[in-house]
């Protein structure tokens, strides 16, 4: 796609890369197909490829509008159009450079600006882990739309963690949400490494990784938590503590791994942190990358997970963002269990996004009916549990099922016990 960059994105990084990504887009329209947003709404302008046009439009010198901004925050950047491309086009990452450009030239309403606000301020607090605990009290009082956000309080498991130690050690990211929404995917991690003769560490100056103030338009946030997550990180990475270095960073949530993933790029203009950065992202793996490596220990010792029925939601940051495919099910099957799979429609997004359910609920519930339609086609009720891989699909699919959602490794530590 032939571009002519305004003046003011003539040689910024972010203009030549924009314009290196518009290049390769030849409009193919194949990206429609596969985009939730297009498959709902049935505008091109809030498909890829339109979102594309408006982007090119507003970095060769057109202003954008509020219309503009809304086509953008539609987007779920579930980035299913990039596994559909034949062209190769970096969607995920033009879609950040033309938020953010419009985000400085738009101004929202002040309700929304309010709400992005405590969303981006909120969930990384430390105060969020209290205010979920308090919620939970009273979870039976509060009306359905706030239920959906809070959790039922998870089992005491949550809080036995492994106490061995292991000459084969990996760093773990805990990540903001997780430990006071789903604490037992955490421990759960840690018990099934444990048990496959890998000991968890974990750095406690670590908090978010990043997504959710990038993604809210606070790009210089992301980038001050990515920072001190690496800060935290590196004595271990670099082996300077008594623990000895770490041979990989294990995710259990797809949408940190693919942010901590990219933190290599993010950070590639910043001197003091670039070669760190691309060190930390060559180290990070998603927890089912280690499958391959512990199912032959975890097989021995697993009980009573012959014919249990699993039905399988692949998050799309990782089926998309990560393009990692096929290894939790595979796995699971090799453990014993009767993995099932989505009738159809398997690579759309179930509509969570991180705070999208938050911001786009309309959108994010139909979404997500599709998707359970698809999980539990004949009802639920006809699996014993859907099982996922990061805790924002998990607890967003959970909101409009009775059938029990979990992270996968969760019924793994299960049959451990």
């Amino acid at each position: 796609m032939q571009t002519q960059l305004a003046a003011e994105f003539k040689g910024t990084r972010a203009g030549e890369e924009a314009e290196a990504i518009l290049r390769k887009c030849v409009h193919c329209g194949f990206c429609t197909a596969t985009c939730p947003t297009y498959q709902l709404l049935g505008d091109e302008l809030d498909g890829p490829r339109g979102r594309i046009y408006l982007i090119k439009q507003v970095l060769e010198g057109a202003a954008p509008t509020r219309a503009t901004q809304l086509h953008l925050d539609r987007c779920l950047t579930c980035r299913n159009c990039e596994s559909t491309c034949p062209s190769g086009v970096l969607y995920g990452r033009l879609v950040d450079i033309g938020r953010e450009v419009v985000e400085a030239r738009v101004e929202r309403p002040k309700s929304e600006r309010a709400v992005r606000w405590l969303l981006k301020e909120g969930l990384t607090s430390p105060l969020f882990g209290p205010a979920m605990k308090a919620g939970q009290l009273v979870r039976p009082l509060l009306p359905a739309a706030l239920k959906h956000k809070v959790p039922a309080r998870g089992s005491a498991r949550a809080n036995l963690w492994p106490q061995s130690t292991h000459k084969r050690k990996v760093l773990m990211l805990m990540g903001c949400v997780q430990p006071a929404m789903a604490p037992n995917i955490n421990s759960a991690t840690a018990r099934v490494l444990d048990a496959a003769g890998i000991q968890v560490l974990v750095a406690d100056g670590a908090g978010c990784c990043g997504a959710i103030r990038t993604h809210l338009g606070d790009v210089d946030g992301g980038l001050a938590d990515m920072r001190r997550n690496i800060d935290a990180w590196w004595p271990l990475v670099e082996g300077l503590t008594s623990a000895g270095a770490v041979e990989a960073i294990v995710i259990n949530a797809s949408g940190c791994g693919v942010t901590v993933k990219d933190y290599g790029h993010a950070l590639a203009h910043d001197a003091d942190y670039a070669a760190k950065a691309a060190r930390v992202s060559a180290l990070t793996r998603d927890l089912s990358e280690q499958l391959p490596d512990i199912v032959p220990a975890l097989s021995k010792k697993l009980h009573g997970t012959r014919g249990r029925k699993l039905a399988w939601h692949a998050p799309c940051t990782l089926q998309h963002g990560q393009q990692l495919r096929g290894g939790v099910e595979r796995a699971l099957a090799d453990l014993g269990f009767d993995v099932s799979f989505a009738a159809a429609e398997s690579h759309l997004c179930c509509g969570s996004a991180g705070t999208y359910s938050v911001l786009q609920p309309e959108l994010a519930y139909a979404l997500r009916d599709r998707k359970l339609a698809n999980l539990e086609p004949a009802g639920p009720g006809q699996v014993d549990a859907i099982v996922s891989a990061n805790v924002g699909c998990i607890q967003h699919l959970q909101s409009g099922t009775e059938t029990p959602v979990r992270h996968w490794v969760e019924v793994v530590d299960e049959g451990l016990a």
